[in-house]
């Protein structure tokens, strides 16, 4: 009852007002049946902006952090997310991969839509980067079509560490489902597991028409802090 509230009521109005975002291609999301939407992951807005525009409730996997905050302000960011019916996920581990996996086939197996970045993290720079595999394989045990989507202009509403969003123009562009079907029996293969998602990614790619980097973001962001504090240790001392 609270994820429709807040759609309808607390959160959906004031999103559309503030942000008011162009949607594209909302015709190709099923009006019944599973199905996975992957898209780009710009701003922490994305989380909110695309249950306000769509029909349908749609859940997604969110990191474990967001349940877990400190004080008032972590509570709080917690209620919300499990009043909105989002999963939490804990991406540490060997094993984070596959539970993850299970969780988003289990809302699959409701006939449900689920959300999914297959960056597996916000983009830090705006580029769109390498898809992890886990998005291939629920497509193919769960056997559901991808509908790849673009959020565009989320990451100059609301970049990374910006609290209160700015004025800027949003587009939210769905692309046709990706039927895998020719792939079935084959979630074991890492080959066509690569390929899928890398055909997932150019679809994003397609609609976004961001700049690709083929690495993992992940990667690029520990790389980066780690340069970053490099160079902090080299500064001297006056």
């Amino acid at each position: 009852m609270f994820y429709y509230l807040l759609k309808y009521v607390l959160l959906g109005p004031l999103l559309r007002l503030v942000f008011r975002p162009r949607i594209e291609g909302l015709e190709h999301v099923p009006a019944e049946g599973a199905a996975i939407i992957a898209g780009n992951h710009l701003s922490f807005s994305d989380h909110f902006l695309m249950p306000a525009i769509l029909k349908r409730r749609i859940t997604f996997l969110a990191k474990a952090e967001y349940f877990t905050g400190p004080g008032i302000k972590g509570r709080l960011t917690a209620f919300f997310f499990r009043s909105a019916g989002q999963i939490p996920v804990d991406r540490s581990g060997k094993d984070a991969g596959q539970a993850a996996i299970r969780e988003g086939l289990g809302v699959l197996s409701k006939d449900e839509l689920l959300g999914i970045y297959p960056e597996g993290t916000r983009s830090h720079d705006g580029r769109l980067y390498k898809g992890k595999v886990g998005v291939a394989v629920m497509a193919l045990k769960a056997g559901v079509p991808v509908i790849p989507c673009a959020m565009i202009g989320t990451f100059e509403a609301q970049p990374p560490g910006k609290v209160i969003p700015n004025l800027h123009p949003v587009v939210i562009r769905f692309g046709k489902p990706l039927d895998f079907s020719r792939y079935d029996g084959m979630e074991n293969e890492k080959a066509v597991l690569r390929a899928i998602t890398d055909e997932i990614m150019y679809a994003i790619l397609s609609l976004s028409e961001q700049e690709y980097v083929d690495r993992y973001a992940a990667v690029v962001k520990a790389e980066e802090a780690a340069t970053k504090e490099r160079k902090f240790r080299r500064l001297p001392l006056r």
